[in-house]
């Protein structure tokens, strides 16, 4: 009799256990079932991958861009999973060697996250990410990289505006965005 009950609260559980829906890197989130998975089925995101640098106006600036599969993108009306570009960065003053600005280990409040999107639908040589910005949401944005060739790459970020006065965030430390407001500043791989 126990075996029987087993096996029928077995079957019970399988038949309204539900697999993850998974659906191609670009699927449009709002349109997939709450924790879909997302997934780089076709490696656009790979291309990307590595550690690149640039000089501008005296610093030098260096991505590590890694890949993180199946992260759990958590939005107000929505939680998904999703395979994601994570871009971390230094930025270094040239003359000095001052280090102006450093995420690669990014832990608290104040970690300056960089995510990808998903790729361009219109055009399979870019690649869109969000930018948290630093404390308070200071220079959030997008960010797209589009690819010339195997090694290099075009950075265009686009902070949105926003009016702030210091005592918006009184625990800021550092209100000074250090990624590059610029737009075909050329990346090449390390």
């Amino acid at each position: 009799m126990k075996t029987i009950f087993a096996l029928f609260a077995l079957t019970m559980s399988l038949i309204t256990c539900k697999a993850q829906q998974v659906y191609p890197l670009n699927a449009d989130f709002d349109k997939v079932p709450e924790y879909s998975y997302l997934k780089d089925l076709n490696n656009e995101l790979s291309p990307y991958l590595g550690t690149y640098k640039a000089t501008y106006n005296g610093n030098e600036i260096t991505l590590v861009i890694t890949k993180e599969d199946k992260k759990l993108i958590e939005l107000i009306s929505k939680k998904y999973y999703q395979d994601a570009l994570i871009v971390k960065y230094t930025v270094k003053n040239m003359a000095t060697g001052t280090l102006l600005d450093d995420n690669l280990n990014p832990t608290g409040p104040d970690k300056k996250e960089i995510i990808s999107m998903g790729t361009n639908a219109l055009d399979s040589n870019s690649l869109s990410l969000g930018y948290d910005g630093t404390t308070c949401g200071i220079g959030w944005g997008k960010i797209i990289l589009k690819k010339i060739n195997n090694t290099q790459f075009t950075w265009d970020y686009r902070p949105n505006s926003s009016i702030f006065s210091g005592n918006d965030c009184p625990d800021s430390k550092n209100i000074k965005v250090y990624l590059l407001d610029t737009e075909n500043l050329i990346f090449t791989k390390q």
